[in-house]
């Protein structure tokens, strides 16, 4: 498997755009993924009770349906909270692409993004669709246009591509995300898009998304807010032309292996861009007693208001960090935790069997001042680890979400 430059339409067969369609002033705000041919589509969605009326279509589309090509996506309005009203324009969005794309409705899917609780104004999404249509393309740059037009407040693009060799045919997965508060998913998280053009069987490719969302999506944390609109779709066209995989063989492992490097890159990206962050908190634990106490330990960790704030102010208290283990409702013995940080500016043990050790605090700054910043507790109990990704909590994440509809 190898990196590459690229995101959705990296992959054989795949064309997308993004566009200012006039939801949102004087920026883009909607996008579309196109595939030329039927694609195999698996997706997991919130489990928030309040469900946007995308994630219902999505969800009918991707359990009930064999085929999908096609995906709109508009940001600004997230029609959420918008009752029947909401459900029918996204009918009426596919129904416009699939006119225009030779498709049956139910083949397209919709996501949306942004302000809850507001209708869409379905002329302008309508007329939107109709102007991507000719415009689809297969080249980085379109699929680059796609990644940028369904952001809201994110501060960056986040779109990956990587290629592998599945029986001896080259294959590629691209991906593109949004998200950058809000967000404490429990399935997924926010918008996220992943294409394929490997052969794979429709339950496989469920069964891998589902499985890898339990180690990227579902270990991120920016707010501790699970949205109403969080979408996952993974679409595979099988362009490649690798033998079909439809069992668990070696190839559904490398598969799994190549979706799990996408994802993760696109997860971490978002808990790095979170509202007003100004570093990517990595928690890891190590030495658990089993993998469901690393990932209640790790994930009580990242969603510390306290640690967050910590680790703004780039301060070692890592009486903070004990505390949030101690109240996940996982059980373990306080006085034999190791606690480290990590940076690109070294690694210094903080506290040795639950008591500080005789650490620099002018090293202990340094090391959190960075970009990238790790904890690694070590609860010297067993084998079992797990990783979680958030970012730090400043002034600029009130500021963002105090004026957001304004």
């Amino acid at each position: 498997m190898r990196r590459m430059e690229g995101g959705v339409t990296a992959p054989e067969g795949f064309m997308a755009i993004g566009i200012a369609a006039g939801i949102k002033k004087d920026k883009k705000d909607m996008a579309m993924l196109y595939s030329k041919v039927p694609c195999r589509a698996a997706g997991t969605f919130t489990t928030n009770v309040v469900k946007a009326a995308p994630v219902k279509w999505d969800q009918n589309v991707v359990y009930h349906q064999e085929t999908a090509q096609a995906v709109v996506m508009n940001s600004g309005i997230a029609n959420a909270c918008t009752g029947t009203e909401g459900y029918g324009y996204c009918r009426e969005t596919a129904e416009t692409a699939a006119a225009l794309l030779g498709l049956r409705p139910e083949q397209v899917l919709t996501a949306s993004t942004g302000v809850i609780g507001k209708q869409l104004p379905i002329e302008a999404i309508k007329k939107g669709v109709a102007a991507m249509v000719p415009m689809l393309s297969d080249s980085q740059a379109a699929g680059t246009l796609a990644a940028e037009a369904i952001m809201t407040t994110d501060t960056v693009k986040k779109e990956i591509a990587v290629q592998l060799e599945l029986g001896g045919k080259k294959v590629t997965i691209g991906g593109m995300c949004k998200g950058s508060g809000m967000i404490h998913p429990n399935m997924c998280t926010m918008l996220s898009f992943v294409t394929t053009d490997a052969a794979i069987s429709k339950e496989l490719l469920q069964k891998a998304l589902s499985a890898d969302v339990k180690d990227t999506y579902n270990m991120i944390s920016v707010d501790g807010d699970t949205s109403t609109n969080d979408t996952c779709l993974v679409l595979a066209n099988g362009l490649a032309g690798n033998s079909e995989i439809t069992e668990e063989n070696e190839d559904f492992l490398a598969f799994r292996e190549a979706l799990n490097a996408v994802n993760t890159y696109l997860a971490k990206q978002m808990a790095a861009d979170g509202e007003g962050a100004s570093a990517l908190f990595e928690v890891k634990v190590v030495g658990a007693e089993s993998k469901e106490q690393a990932v209640i330990l790790s994930k009580s960790i990242i969603t510390s208001s306290l640690v967050k704030t910590a680790i703004c102010g780039h301060d070692a208290n890592w009486g903070r960090i004990l505390c949030a283990m101690g109240y996940s409702g996982a059980v373990f013995d306080p006085e034999k935790v190791d606690l480290y940080f990590e940076s690109s500016a070294g690694r210094l043990k903080i506290i040795e069997n639950g008591v500080a050790t005789d650490y620099s605090e002018e090293k202990a700054t340094e090391i959190l001042s960075q970009k990238e910043v790790t904890a690694i507790a070590d609860m010297k109990m067993g084998e079992a680890c797990a990783t979680a990704w958030g970012c730090d909590l400043t002034y600029d994440y009130i500021k963002i979400n105090a004026d957001y509809r304004s």
